[in-house]
């Protein structure tokens, strides 16, 4: 009788220890190596035309791509366009982006003068996870917000700089 209680012990046990193996080959694979992520900066922020007052103050470009004014700055309907920047990501699905900002940067005008450009915020809050299969691309959409002066700071002119989006992997 001990002999058979032993057998069954041990039929037990590798069977246990063969369900272990089996639980542990059905888990989910780890992502490729190097786990690449790919942003093309499709168009940048474009504030579009307007007209400052004495006191000046700021224009604002939202994600979902209105915008709005305060202070003494008046919106100009003249053709040109207003967007926010679009960036587009691709990387594997279900991989976890967040969004770092750069610093304020000083935008240079073509007739002299400064304006200071604040990178706002993005379409996607500051962290996402990626829901596109490649080649398909995840759009993030970011405004900003320019802080503009007095016309004899603020000359009227064309006003252009570069500004930093970090996106990283986590």
């Amino acid at each position: 009788m001990d002999l058979l209680r032993q057998f069954r012990y041990r039929l037990i046990v590798a069977g246990i220890l063969v369900l272990s193996g089996y639980a542990a080959a059905s888990a989910q694979e780890p992502p490729p190596r190097p786990i690449a992520v790919y942003v093309n900066p499709a168009q940048g922020l474009i504030f579009g035309a307007f007209f400052q007052g004495l006191s000046g103050g700021t224009v604002i470009i939202y994600p979902d791509g209105s915008r709005a004014v305060t202070g003494s700055v008046v919106q100009a309907n003249l053709g040109y366009p207003f967007s926010p920047a679009i960036f587009e990501i691709e990387a594997n699905r279900g991989t976890l982006i967040s969004i770092l900002n750069g610093p304020d940067v000083i935008l240079t005008g073509s007739n002299g003068g400064t304006i200071t450009l604040h990178v706002g915020a993005a379409s996607t809050g500051s962290s996402f996870i990626t829901t596109a299969t490649p080649p398909a691309r995840n759009l993030v959409r970011i405004g900003g917000t320019l802080t503009v002066g007095s016309p004899p700071s603020n000359p009227s002119g064309s006003y252009s700089g570069v500004f930093n989006v970090t996106f990283i992997q986590e």
